[in-house]
């Protein structure tokens, strides 16, 4: 399997890096907590009310952020029990739990908000994400993500991508090579941009950015190892795939896509649709916490 698509694949969820989610949820609860504990909870809710809360969608998707909820009732809700839970990558109807718990409810209320945050977030990602790849189903071609990530969140964005079945293109600036057109433009041109990225980081994976037929020809030629097609009509992507040939180039259509021609653009032949609206303009899934009696004790 190609390097590009190695780190993770659709049937790889993998888990959330415990340490950055440790970062994110320590920095979230930190915005809610920096003036003092929650005033009006400590206000309304006796000391030692238990009670049962659900966190339910409001509407169907694909789950990603679980642990993130219960990573926030680590850190305020003092002791709880976990009564029912849905794991990553799940799909929820409208009005099912993602997970249940049994906690203190001044707790349970001080980590409600840091908590459906990061839960309704991911989700929408992982929901968007599983859109797309239901889209092209059966067509042989994956769904990627981007770099165009909201700062401090890309470990957690990039693995809802997985949990609503996409792959990950390249998580920082030093894990793999991707030429642009502004690289091209410094090193002068296409071919010449590949063979200095080639010499100075010939263990990284190479990845080169074509707005032309004859771009493509010029590294097909170098024998690169993925194009990114970008801006291609359909049309000219097929053309790029013919192009292509038996070659074991890979290629992947960036820019201008849309949900409604995903499908139109994968029977092309392409390997791979990057999609950078996944994480940086992705609405929330609307998912809530409900509060009921602990009737354990009733």
């Amino acid at each position: 399997m190609s390097a590009f698509v190695g780190q993770r694949n659709a049937t790889e969820i993998g888990v959330p890096d415990p340490e950055d989610l440790l970062r994110v949820v320590r920095s979230a609860l930190a915005e809610d907590l920096r003036y003092g504990p929650d005033a009006t909870t400590a206000a309304t809710v006796p000391a030692g009310a238990v009670a049962v809360g659900a966190f339910t969608a409001r509407a169907a998707g694909v789950l990603a952020g679980v642990p993130a909820v219960r990573a926030v009732l680590d850190g305020v809700a003092g002791e709880y029990e976990i009564l029912d839970d849905r794991p990553d990558g799940a799909r929820v109807a409208a009005g099912e739990p993602a997970l249940v718990v049994r906690a203190p409810v001044r707790g349970l209320l001080t980590a409600e908000r840091t908590a459906l945050n990061l839960l309704c977030h991911l989700s929408g990602v992982a929901t968007a994400t599983a859109a797309w790849v239901d889209a092209v189903a059966g067509t042989g071609t994956r769904i990627r993500d981007t770099r165009k990530t909201l700062p401090g969140l890309r470990l957690l964005e990039k693995y809802a991508v997985r949990c609503g079945g996409g792959v990950n293109h390249r998580l920082g600036l030093g894990d793999a090579v991707l030429i642009k057109d502004n690289h091209v433009a410094a090193a002068g041109s296409v071919g010449a941009a590949l063979e200095r990225a080639r010499a100075a980081a010939p263990d990284l994976p190479c990845e080169v950015e074509v707005d032309s037929l004859e771009q493509l020809d010029a590294v097909l030629a170098l024998g690169a190892e993925l194009v990114l097609l970008d801006n291609f009509t359909v049309d000219r992507t097929a053309e790029a795939v013919r192009r292509r040939g038996s070659a074991s180039t890979l290629l992947e259509s960036s820019g201008g896509l849309t949900l409604a021609d995903a499908r139109t653009f994968a029977a092309a032949g392409v390997d791979f649709l990057s999609v950078g609206a996944l994480t940086h303009s992705t609405p929330a899934l609307d998912l809530g916490l409900d509060l009921a009696p602990d009737r354990s004790t009733a």
